[in-house]
């Protein structure tokens, strides 16, 4: 029996208003003139206009930046040379492993967090390393990083021609020439959309940054946990609108991406 068509677009409708009604509530609310309550008092962006001038809140921006950015960097290239390995090399193990990537994507965040924590107190009470801050964070958002940047750039790979990365062979390039100057420009796409996806994926951590994270290494996510816990101002409604467009630009840069290398292939 076919449904009327209103009936589907109404359905439609109700999913997209439970998804998004909270990201928009949040949003409309950081431009809440009241300072406290649900209630709609008027319309002010002076919440945006305080943020500079609140030195915990930049901090804490500063440490998501250099944590998103460095993260992104060290996994990005890790993953990259991780992927191409598993596609291009055989080696004992090699299946297993490539089954065992995809074991950190699955596991919850709150597991992957204790069990960075426990590493990290066994390893400064037996090397006294790992002492809590921005360098472990930094080094379990690598963990978890990795992972996704291998399995989007291994995609890129598989959909590669072998015959081109043969010809540069024939024309006398060894491994790293082939690399650099067709494997590499060829497969940058999914390069860039991994990097992008691990930086989202840093910028929205909450869990396994709450359990690794030391004295001045807060994030805003962090941040917005602890002054959640204080009641919901406007000001925390603006920082998560900053964290939802930096989100969504990151997002709509990957399709983006993916968009391009789809038509590519098919000119």
């Amino acid at each position: 029996m076919r449904r009327p068509k209103w009936l589907l677009n109404l359905g439609a409708a109700l999913l997209y208003a439970f998804l998004y009604a909270p990201i928009v509530v949040v949003i409309v609310y950081s431009f809440n003139t009241a300072r406290f309550g649900a209630g709609w008092a008027g319309f002010t962006t002076r919440w945006y206009a305080t943020l500079p001038d609140n030195s915990v809140a930049i901090s804490a921006a500063k440490n998501t930046l250099l944590l998103g950015g460095c993260s992104t960097a060290i996994s990005t290239v890790l993953g990259t040379l991780l992927a191409f390995g598993l596609s291009r090399y055989e080696f004992p193990g090699r299946r297993w492993f490539s089954r065992m990537l995809y074991l950190p994507v699955f596991i919850p965040d709150v597991v992957m967090a204790v069990s960075l924590l426990l590493l990290y107190s066994l390893a400064r009470s037996w090397l006294g390393i790992f002492e809590l801050g921005l360098g472990t964070i930094i080094l379990a958002h690598v963990t978890f990083q990795i992972p996704f940047v291998a399995i989007v750039v291994r995609a890129r790979l598989a959909g590669l021609d072998p015959a081109l990365e043969e010809a540069a062979h024939d024309l006398g390039a060894n491994e790293w020439q082939t690399f650099r100057h067709v494997t590499l420009p060829l497969i940058l796409p999914g390069v860039l959309a991994a990097a992008m996806l691990a930086f989202t994926l840093s910028l929205d951590d909450f869990v396994v940054s709450f359990f690794t994270s030391g004295p001045g290494s807060t994030t805003l996510p962090i941040l917005i946990y602890s002054s959640v816990k204080r009641g919901i101002t406007p000001d925390i409604n603006a920082l998560s609108t900053l964290i939802i467009l930096a989100s969504a630009i990151a997002t709509i840069s990957i399709a983006l991406l993916r968009r391009d290398r789809m038509t590519a292939q098919a000119d």
